[in-house]
């Protein structure tokens, strides 16, 4: 909130797995907003960028969805993803949106892995840092499975195998 100031945003959530923290991210936003001097009005859109299959990350990220970025030129731009592991994706996603000159945008992030990757991304905010493993549940997947889960877990190797593709 001091960071967006009491400028109205473009809150940009990033599917799949980004939906329940959004949600949960806009609604704590609008409580802020409701018990301040000063109203933050919010637009929510959506995107969905894909890279992974199984557990890997692949050479083709996949923006869906966000065909029309140029409605985010002069706005102030909040991006909400679930979790970053190499930043290769987020910086895929920036790169779109930077195009059309926004004038703010910052990244939330609900985790944020740890690796050894030097030029690994490093969002404006995040929950919590996590170890180098795959985790799933609160909408992240595996191979679609588990985004049902209401909290976090890191599915073991048996589980990969058995939700493979």
């Amino acid at each position: 909130m001091q960071d967006i100031g009491y400028n109205d945003i473009v809150v940009l959530c990033v599917l799949k797995g980004g939906y329940k923290f959004c949600a949960d991210l806009v609604e704590h936003i609008k409580n802020l907003s409701r018990n301040s001097e000063k109203f933050i009005s919010m637009k929510v859109d959506f995107v969905r960028v894909k890279s992974y299959q199984n557990d890997q990350s692949t050479e083709d990220t996949r923006i869906i969805g966000g065909d029309d970025f140029s409605k985010l030129a002069g706005k102030n731009v909040l991006i909400v993803e679930d979790i970053i592991g190499t930043g290769k994706t987020m910086k895929a996603l920036l790169d779109s949106i930077k195009k059309y000159k926004p004038s703010m945008v910052k990244v939330a992030s609900l985790l944020v892995k740890r690796t050894v990757l030097p030029d690994g991304f490093r969002p404006d905010y995040y929950g919590f840092e996590i170890p180098d493993l795959f985790v799933v549940g609160y909408a992240l997947d595996y191979n679609e499975y588990f985004r049902d889960l209401n909290h976090l877990c890191v599915i073991n190797n048996h589980g990969k195998a058995k939700y493979r593709v």
